[in-house]
């Protein structure tokens, strides 16, 4: 079983994702820069989290759903 997102998660990372899609990578290290950057979040945990599942959208594991 799999770790649970909460909505926040989901939401930020889907909006840094169709914002910045070029600027991300399959790298969890470069990810978790550019979420650091681009973002606003302040717990370190959190930002984890969001280049962790931008990570997984860029290796192709999780289809994004774009409305």
């Amino acid at each position: 079983m799999g770790r649970i997102k909460t909505q926040l998660s989901k939401r930020v990372t889907l909006e840094l994702y169709k914002k910045h899609n070029d600027k991300f990578s399959k790298d969890f290290q470069k990810n978790k820069e550019i979420v650091k950057n681009l973002s606003t979040l302040s717990s370190k945990k959190q930002v984890n989290v969001v280049a962790g599942y931008i990570t997984r959208l860029s290796k192709g594991e999780k289809k994004l759903l774009i409305n």
